[in-house]
């Protein structure tokens, strides 16, 4: 069955940066677009940025370009969501995410926290 599994998450400090990972199973990965998606406290999930099968091509939320990244290895079925700069305003909980036949899977979440 598809499972993905974010890691990387945490607290951090304004001006900050992490790097989070989606290690994801059961599905022919290398086949797949793959997003990133946040959800702030009493706030809809949004979209934050999308990478295609093979990596050639990017789409990032206006509030996170140029700070953050989206990257993938299809040789470690994992993807990745660089973050650079990070503001009080990113601390959310970010999920890994793909649509397979026009169904949503996701991870777990984890936590990402900027404060000083």
């Amino acid at each position: 069955q598809v499972q993905l599994v974010e890691s990387g998450g945490g607290l951090v400090q304004p001006g900050g940066s992490l790097r989070l990972s989606c290690a994801a199973s059961g599905f022919i990965f290398s086949s797949y677009a793959m997003s990133w998606y946040r959800q702030a406290p009493g706030k809809e999930r949004e979209l934050v940025a999308t990478i295609t099968s093979a990596g050639g091509s990017t789409n990032y939320a206006d509030s996170v370009k140029g700070r953050f990244t989206i990257s993938r290895d299809n040789a470690k079925n994992t993807v990745y969501l660089q973050m650079n700069s990070l503001k009080p305003e990113d601390t959310a909980v970010y999920y890994c995410n793909v649509v397979i036949w026009y169904y949503d899977y996701w991870g777990q979440g984890i936590q990402v926290t900027v404060s000083s």
